[in-house]
């Protein structure tokens, strides 16, 4: 087992035994707060974090387990939403049912909204210094919020149908994928305790990282299908993605431009750092 998969495991049995929730009458609710995490993923802005972390302060990613959990916790409820019958009507994330079909819209709509809102109670529980708190609770509400992911979807869902520029078609995607991308990279580097310079320079990488995360994904859509991909394809038909906007072919070629810019970005990190970063591309993306 290489490094990043003990990092995985050990962050995989802490997501199970710590995700937040409460006994009650409920017959279901529990069981729906954690279903979409049973079904596994691939943690991929968790691990971001925590690989920035064990690369510049190994002995902070224990304490780094809370705000990377966090993390996936925001990740988790866009999607519960964003499958949802008012969103994409999606019946599959992650090789399962999604949580309206399981159960019903109401108690998907709101282990969502309990997951948005748990995500700063887990936050909290960080051992880390106040300050450095405080600063990751900016950035993950700044990156999740309508400065990031909110006005991404909404943007998104608006124009669906309607035909937009490559320029408009990135700034949806900046701002939809990629800004929680970004905001993983510089979660890191704060509780390591990096530079400004440091951390800006991982914002800037996650927003590329993140444009190419959604290039393949759109990528996936068009070219695999619903059990390769595990989860519903060719489901971007009325939406603006950069496969409908420049063809299979167009969107490998951005894609590869992407890898390109990101590469330049990775050369301006540390060795060590760098190859964290290309392996986890290559192994996710």
């Amino acid at each position: 087992m290489d490094l990043e998969d003990s990092l995985l495991k050990e962050f995989e049995e802490f997501l199970q035994t710590n995700l937040p929730t409460k006994k009650s009458f409920h017959p279901h609710f529990e069981a729906a707060m954690k279903k979409m995490f049973s079904a596994g993923g691939k943690r991929f802005r968790p691990l971001l974090l925590l690989n920035v972390v064990e690369n510049y302060t190994p002995l902070l990613v224990k304490n780094a387990f809370y705000p990377a959990l966090a993390l996936e916790m925001i990740h988790t409820y866009s999607l519960i939403h964003d499958d949802l019958p008012t969103f994409d009507n999606s019946p599959l994330r992650r090789g399962v049912e999604t949580l309206h079909v399981t159960y019903d819209e109401v108690t998907a709509t709101l282990v969502a909204d309990a997951l948005n809102t748990d995500a700063f109670l887990t936050l909290s529980n960080s051992s880390l210094s106040s300050d450095t708190i405080v600063k990751l609770i900016y950035e993950l509400s700044f990156g999740a919020g309508v400065n990031g992911m909110v006005l991404g979807q909404a943007l998104d869902c608006y124009f669906e149908n309607q035909k937009l520029s490559l320029e408009e078609l990135m700034f949806i995607h900046i701002h939809k994928t990629a800004y929680l991308i970004s905001t993983a990279l510089k979660m890191g580097a704060i509780i390591s305790n990096l530079s400004k310079t440091r951390v800006d320079l991982f914002g800037k990488l996650g927003l590329k990282i993140g444009l190419l995360f959604q290039v393949v994904d759109d990528i996936i859509d068009a070219t695999k299908s619903s059990d390769e991909a595990g989860k519903p394809t060719n489901n971007d038909t009325n939406k603006n993605s950069y496969t409908n906007l420049l063809g299979v072919e167009g969107a490998n070629k951005k894609r590869d431009e992407l890898k390109e810019e990101i590469n330049q970005l990775l050369d301006k990190l540390d060795f060590s750092m760098k190859q964290r970063l290309k392996n986890m591309i290559e192994k996710y993306l």
